[in-house]
């Protein structure tokens, strides 16, 4: 259960109200999802927040189904019910297909037991892997 309630428009002061209208013409959709909803009891969080996922999952070097996942396997690493679920949705709009879900997963599986290995024995890393992105 939310520790605040969702909520609905007619409740918005006129920052959050700014910002439920740029969200609604960002996303071309009349839906805000209660992520948003549960943020705008404070709307300087609820603005902040908007905007930086909106700059981060803009059309960039990344495609934009690639950005879902990422964002699906942080979540489940981070066990975020609600991230999982809504990032979930917006990849299979971005198509993802169920083969790629169960891929994803596995995936992410890996990497969190090969990381707690990698950290239990704290191995060094390879010099070879040091060299900067550049």
């Amino acid at each position: 259960m939310a520790l605040l309630p969702p909520l609905d428009d007619a409740a918005l002061g006129p920052d959050a109200r700014a910002v439920f209208d740029d969200i609604r013409q960002s996303r071309q959709t009349d839906y805000v999802n209660d992520f948003w909803r549960v943020l705008a009891h404070d709307p300087p969080t609820l603005a902040r927040i908007w905007a930086g996922a909106k700059q981060v999952m803009a059309p960039g070097a990344l495609d934009p189904l690639v950005k879902e996942l990422v964002y699906i396997a942080v979540s489940v690493t981070n066990n975020c019910e609600y991230c999982i679920h809504s990032h979930t949705a917006a990849a299979r709009g971005k198509g993802m297909s169920e083969a790629q879900f169960r891929e994803l997963m596995a995936v992410v599986a890996l990497a969190n037991e090969t990381n707690r290995l990698a950290n239990g024995y704290r191995i060094d890393v390879d010099e070879r892997f040091r060299s900067p992105l550049a």
